[in-house]
């Protein structure tokens, strides 16, 4: 049988074949049946004699096509599933940072709600941007969340009451509740001058003023504190301020150790930038650190300027004209690290020092060599064997941190919590509690002279990581538990007059 023509398509679609006249076909007009190995192909013979018959073909053809198409929309499918999963886990990650900005904020308030320390409009206006942030997330995340959304919900909550607390809070802050706390603080103070300026020949001890012997006053005038601004002379510290809670350092809660301050520098003394070094949760290397102009752009995380480094250890660190002084990684060298170009100037080994938690603060591990900037300039404190962990003080060379000259104390380092230089005098903290730090403790390169004092320093955290002084702003910067605060020091001014005991 000769097969002239087939057509073909799906399966059980029909295909029609001419053959030429067989046997098997009926006669002119009849019909036939195949045999059964033919399979229920029927036959006919038209009028020309030509034997024809209808057949049901399967579609033997691979459907290439379709193939292709379903892996196409595989692939669409993955891609996108891709997308939206790389979509949750980055709503994850912006649900734990706003968690701790949240916990952040909670701490914040509390501070403001319970404590006398004096918060501004730019305190709220700040706080009232982070809320906002956090409401703008919590609306993205119940448009795109999909599946429960009962912590989505909770934080929406949260973040609700503690905008309604902070509008409260500004609200009382209009109704002058903290000028009148002011004003009634201002007016006992002037009732303590008049009661002072009445007793004449009132004796006190004091701190040494810087190159002075710790000596009794007889005063002939009520004394007063002023402020000479980046300038020594002054009777010494007398007092200290509570903290300003600035905020909590820019890498997060996990960031227990570090330092921040300001740059100081002696020709632009007004100018200095703001720097912020937190320790990776190691509490030991510094990697990474942040430079702000100003203390706004600083307060709002902003014009931030970012560089990294993987060879500072400890808490030690200072800036001062317009270089960060670190501890080299591992050993008992110090380095000098130009602040534009990010490169180290100088590293030379600093004579003797004991490094590598041989003679670290309490509490603060890797914080064997501690700088410190003053109106003098540049200063190291550390110990050595030589001094049986003692405090050593040198004063540095900051362009070559060659040591310039040494002074060796009877204060044990470990017991001591962390230290400070003002006008060429150390001074020295520890633990009291989980809340009050004491200076208790100084010692004055001036005069080679030590003694103790007693002056309790507030703090919101229970360890002291590091303590910055910056001359022209007479404030010390310290960074506590991650969070950084700040503190007005108080000096004595020199009396006019002054007669020994």
């Amino acid at each position: 049988m000769l097969i002239e023509h087939v057509l073909s398509g799906n399966q059980a679609e029909l295909g029609v074949l001419w053959v030429t006249q067989d046997p098997i076909c009926p006669p002119p007009g009849g019909s036939h049946i195949f045999p059964k190995s033919f399979s229920n192909f029927t036959g006919s013979v038209d009028e020309r004699g030509t034997c024809q018959c209808s057949v049901s073909l399967p579609d033997t053809t691979f459907p290439a096509n379709r193939v292709e198409r379903l892996e196409y929309i595989a692939h669409t499918l993955s891609v996108k599933f891709e997308k939206e999963l790389s979509k949750v886990k980055k709503y994850v990650q912006l649900i734990s940072v706003y968690e701790k900005k949240l916990l952040n904020l909670t701490v914040r308030v509390e501070i403001m709600e319970k404590d006398s320390i004096s918060y501004t409009e730019l305190d709220f206006e700040l706080i009232k941007i982070e809320v906002s942030e956090m409401k703008k997330l919590i609306i993205r995340l119940k448009e795109n969340f999909v599946g429960s959304t009962e912590i989505v919900d909770q934080l929406e909550e949260e973040i609700r009451n503690m905008s309604l607390l902070v509008e409260d809070l500004e609200t009382l802050d209009k109704n002058n509740v903290l000028a009148i706390r002011r004003e009634i603080a201002a007016l006992k103070n002037k009732l303590k001058e008049c009661e002072t300026s009445k007793e004449e020949n009132y004796p006190v001890i004091l701190p040494p003023a810087p190159g002075k012997q710790a000596i009794f006053f007889f005063w002939i005038f009520p004394f007063s504190f002023s402020r000479s601004i980046g300038s020594c002379s002054h009777g010494g510290v007398m007092n200290i301020s509570k903290p300003s809670v600035v905020q909590l350092n820019w890498r997060g809660f996990s960031f227990l150790y570090g330092a921040w301050g300001r740059d100081y520098s002696p020709q632009n003394p007004k100018t200095g930038q703001y720097w912020v070094a937190p320790l990776e949760t190691n509490g030991r290397t510094l990697q990474y650190y942040r430079l702000h102009d100003t203390l706004d752009d600083l307060l709002l995380y902003s014009n931030a300027r970012s560089s990294q480094i993987g060879y500072g250890q400890g808490s030690g660190t200072a800036v001062y004209n317009n270089n960060m002084y670190v501890n080299w990684y591992n050993t008992g060298n110090i380095a000098k690290i130009n602040l534009t170009t990010n490169r180290v100037a100088v590293t030379r080994a600093l004579p003797n020092a004991a490094y590598n938690n041989r003679f670290s603060y309490a509490n603060v591990a890797w914080q064997d060599i501690d700088f410190a900037v003053d109106e003098h300039g540049l200063w190291v404190i550390y110990a050595t064997e030589a001094s049986t962990g003692n405090i050593v003080i040198s004063k540095l060379n900051d362009t070559t941190l060659e040591v310039l000259n040494t002074w060796f104390t009877k204060q044990y380092k470990p017991s001591v919590s962390n230290a400070f230089m003002v006008c060429g005098v150390l001074y020295a903290t520890r633990t009291l509690n989980t809340r009050t730090e004491e200076i208790f403790y100084y010692y004055d390169t001036n005069t080679g002279k030590e003694g103790h004092l007693s002056i309790t320093m507030n703090k919101v955290k229970e360890r002291v990581q590091s303590i910055n002084y910056h001359p022209f702003d007479q404030k010390l910067y310290v960074y506590n538990d991650g969070y950084l605060l700040n503190y007005n020091l108080i000096f004595l001014q020199q009396p006019q007059e002054t007669a020994r005991h």
